[in-house]
């Protein structure tokens, strides 16, 4: 009896193109005897009720199966990838590993404030009860997310990218910044690394979403800043602390996030603020239509790539991490 173990790469609706160029960095880096990789063919139908059903059009039994989908609004998209997940694991799939480049509902990490759910926490349980085996993700909007999942999780950072890309800048007076005290952290990794002082934002909000005030503390003035982030949303905060370092003396003001959910008001307020570049990742996909001038993008498929292959092949992956 002939079961040779295999790689199997599939991608839910929102993350094909994502997904296809991590296609690519695997067959650019295979070895000359191995295979040429293909992501493989899953398809799903509509229902006229919303209702939609994957199904997988080639066998998967007995194979590693790499699942990749990013999981922001809408919910259908987590929702996609629990019904391939489920599909897989009763094809007969030998694992099934989550590749969520961008991991929703993270920012419900905890309850502050009382009668709310833990949203990180229930998406993490959906994926065990799916049947998913490992998963891996981008920077997480809270480290300690990790523990809410009962299977290993690979946690990547977008500093693989983003510091690599600062240094080639050449910036002069460098500093960086966090938008706010809960990326403090982030921001003293970057800073350590590209060797530069940090300056810290401190805001409070009016209500979700809307920033009332910004402060900054450090030396700001003729300072050419970065702050970084690990998502832009509506904006709000980022062009406001932007503004406000202006207004202290920085020479310039550039961001670097994620994630770019950019929701709502976000193309435009960053178009209207003081940001000179804002760069951002293809964990999630730029929508169509809009001015993106100043939004600067920059790939993780090739340290995706990277990890799949790596775990695949039980080889160690810490060479892929930063912090």
């Amino acid at each position: 009896m002939n079961n040779v173990h295999r790689m199997a790469i599939f991608a839910c609706r929102a993350s094909r193109d994502f997904a296809a160029k991590v296609i690519e960095g695997l067959n650019a880096t295979k070895s000359p005897e191995d295979p040429e990789l293909r992501l493989g063919n899953l398809e799903v139908t509509p229902f006229s009720d919303g209702e939609f059903q994957p199904a997988y059009m080639e066998s998967v039994r007995g194979a590693t199966v790499f699942l990749i989908q990013s999981t922001f609004p809408p919910a259908e998209n987590l929702m996609e990838l629990l019904l391939c997940i489920d599909a897989a694991k009763r094809a007969s799939a030998d694992k099934v590993i989550a590749v969520i480049p961008y991991f929703g509902w993270a920012r419900q990490d905890r309850k502050d404030r009382p009668r709310v759910s833990i949203g990180a926490k229930l998406a993490a349980n959906l994926l065990r009860a799916a049947g998913a085996d490992r998963v891996m993700t981008c920077d997480l909007h809270a480290d300690q997310i990790q523990g809410f999942f009962d299977f290993p999780v690979d946690h990547v950072y977008a500093s693989k990218v983003f510091i690599p890309s600062i240094k080639a800048m050449n910036i002069p007076d460098l500093a960086i910044a966090a938008p706010d005290m809960g990326g403090a952290k982030r921001a003293n990794a970057y800073a350590k690394d590209l060797r530069c002082p940090v300056i810290i934002c401190h805001k409070s909000r009016a209500k979700a979403n809307v920033v009332s005030k910004i402060t900054a503390i450090g030396e700001v003035e003729g300072k050419n800043i970065i702050i970084v982030d690990d998502m832009i949303d509506t904006a709000g905060t980022l062009t406001k602390a932007a503004d406000v370092l202006m207004d202290m003396g920085a020479a310039s003001v550039r961001a670097c996030a994620t994630h770019g959910i950019l929701s709502g008001p976000a193309f435009d307020n960053i178009n209207a603020s003081k940001l000179s570049e804002v760069f951002i990742t293809d964990t999630i996909p730029l929508p169509a239509g809009k001015d993106t001038h100043k939004i600067k993008v920059l790939s993780m498929t090739g340290t995706f790539a990277s990890i799949i292959r790596k775990v695949y092949n039980y080889e160690p992956i810490s060479p892929e991490f930063i912090f």
